[in-house]
């Protein structure tokens, strides 16, 4: 493939294609399916642009909190057996802003219109 358009941007077109051109004509169960298969599209788009910088950041995040290095999945086992011996807890320093974070940004890909993430975007404190 050449260096554009880029897999984002082929995708992005065809969701928008799918949703502005044959949406309008299918009908019935089809349609729904249709929805479906875009909102997919959307999901993929959403994972190409974002998630790299995102797991990135928690991995970063992890190591910090951690003291430890590795991947980011086995950061998260070391997170999670700390967690279930009860070695680190929400008192932890950091701990709390690192699961808030890697949260909001999973719901960034997965649900953006959702409407609490969409609430929380616009309010940097929390209680």
């Amino acid at each position: 493939m050449q260096d554009e358009p880029t897999p984002t941007e082929l995708i992005k077109a065809v969701a928008d294609f799918l949703r502005s051109e044959i949406a309008p004509a299918i009908k019935g169960h089809n349609s729904f399916k249709l929805r479906v298969g875009i909102n997919a599209l959307d999901l993929v788009t959403r994972q190409l642009s974002l998630a790299q910088a995102a797991d990135a950041a928690e991995a970063a995040r992890l190591k910090q909190l951690l003291r430890i290095d590795g991947s980011l999945f086995e950061l998260n086992r070391a997170l999670s057996e700390k967690i279930a011996k009860g070695e680190i807890d929400l008192q932890t320093p950091g701990l709390a802003e690192h699961l808030w974070q890697t949260t909001m940004d999973k719901l960034a890909v997965d649900q953006p219109n959702y409407g609490s993430y969409k609430r929380e975007l616009g309010d940097t404190t929390r209680s």
